[in-house]
């Protein structure tokens, strides 16, 4: 008797570029209008509830949507420190290992003050200081995210932030995920919220009677959280509009299938709107990869999600050179590019547009996930055109510092007086004026 492999719709294989082209445009807009219109309403409707009813609102839309009322909203420090003592020594080791890591990363990120003396003496520079208080959003509902805490809280913590809180959601028992407390207390963050969705996000931005108000929100989440951090922005800063993860793979004759396949699914496993790519230069590889695929999703623990997100988000293309790839994967702007290639770093180098770039079949990248150092919130969805991974300096804000002398203002003022001018604002000009005569 032969065993049966699941039955998951083959990745579709590409040979035509312009094909490819307008299917890598169809991945990237991979959350409609659509949807985002029908969310946007229901958050509205509770960003002001929240603002408008605070504690009470943030408790009646926790009942409804997680199955619990959050009395009392905070996790006790007690049971902070205990999630910790109570972890896997394993597990415990591990978490020590990436924070280490990424702590290590991201000191070296710190922002330098900048001073500058001019060519009359005048002093001129720029002033980083962190925020008061930033306010981390961790993901729960399909899985639990210590790594998300490490690699939000660090980038905090390192920036100098005096008060960092947590937002996650809890089990319908009002129970956190306890690696997610045992994170955070490694992290040496103390006050954690057991909440999530839009109303965290709402929370966070306006402040209620248990809940502070925070300067920064970063954190991914799904579609609601998204458009929740997207319209508090200005009310508070964010750090992006994370949208659903996504893997591109380039590949040529020297990859192992297998591990592409590996890799591939390690994206397909998040959520079913993750979107798995593989860009290949070696056509035998491309009509093998959905038997490793289907070998690797026999008895797989997230089998149903992995194949609704290569069924509708996965997709195999096939080019003539190197250069044809990674023209595609620019187009792209994938969050997460693997390079599974013969010579990686002159590739690497000829890539302008990724999240972040794994180099070699040493790096795959769960690595980045967890812990090699660099952030793993990243931008998504073709963002990686205009903005990059989360850093210690979203949560810090510079100052402009300008001390200008007699001598330097007599130098300019003229030409500050002509512009001023030339813009029709007379009472610019005139102050400048009545100091130099």
């Amino acid at each position: 008797m032969s065993v049966s492999q699941p039955a998951v719709a083959p990745l579709r294989i590409v040979r035509d570029l312009d094909r490819a082209q307008t299917e890598l445009k169809r991945l990237s807009s991979r959350t409609t209008q659509t949807q985002q219109g029908e969310a946007r309403e229901r958050v509205e409707a509770i960003l002001t509830a929240v603002r408008d009813r605070g504690d009470a609102a943030i408790a009646d839309f926790t009942e409804r949507f997680d199955g619990f009322r959050p009395e009392p909203m905070a996790v006790s420090p007690e049971a902070l420190e205990q999630a910790w003592t109570s972890l896997p020594t394993n597990l415990r080791d591990a978490l020590e290992l990436a924070h280490r890591r990424i702590t290590d990363f991201h000191q070296r990120q710190r922002p330098t003050d900048l001073a500058v003396t001019g060519p009359h003496g005048e002093q001129l520079g720029r002033r980083w200081r962190p925020v008061e208080r930033a306010g981390l959003y961790v993901p729960g509902g399909r899985a639990a995210y210590p790594s998300t805490v490490l690699m939000n809280a660090v980038p905090a913590r390192v920036a100098g932030v005096k008060d960092v809180v947590i937002c996650s959601p809890a089990r319908r028992d009002g129970a956190v995920n306890p690696v997610v407390l045992a994170a955070a207390h490694l992290a040496g963050v103390k006050t954690v919220f057991r909440l999530g969705g839009a109303q965290a996000v709402a929370a966070m931005a306006y402040g209620s009677e248990s809940v502070p108000k925070v300067d920064v929100i970063s954190g991914p989440g799904n579609l609601y959280v998204t458009l929740a951090k997207q319209a508090v922005y200005g009310q508070v800063a964010i750090d992006s509009l994370a949208g659903p993860s996504e893997v591109l793979v380039i590949a040529d004759h020297s990859a192992n299938s297998d591990q592409v396949a590996a890799d591939l699914l390690a994206q397909a496993e998040h959520d079913p709107l993750a979107a798995a790519v593989l860009i290949t230069t070696d056509p035998a590889l491309a009509d093998r990869i959905n038997a490793a695929v289907a070998e690797q999703l026999a008895d797989h623990p997230r089998q149903e999600i992995c194949e609704a997100a290569l069924r509708d988000w996965g997709l195999v293309v096939v080019c003539d050179d190197l250069e044809s790839c990674a023209h595609l994967s620019d187009s792209f702007a994938p969050e997460h590019l693997e390079l599974l290639v013969e010579r990686p770093e002159p590739l690497a180098d000829r890539i302008q547009n990724a999240g972040a770039i794994f180099l070699g079949p040493w790096s795959p990248e769960a690595v980045g996930d967890y812990l090699a150092g660099p952030n793993h919130t990243l931008p998504t969805c073709g963002a990686a055109r205009f903005s990059g991974a989360l850093s210690v300096e979203t949560f810090m804000r510079h100052t402009s510092l300008i001390g200008f002398n007699r001598a330097a203002l007599e130098a300019t003022g003229s030409a500050v007086q002509e512009l001023a001018t030339s813009e029709g604002l007379h009472s610019h000009a005139e102050s400048v004026r009545r100091r130099l005569s």
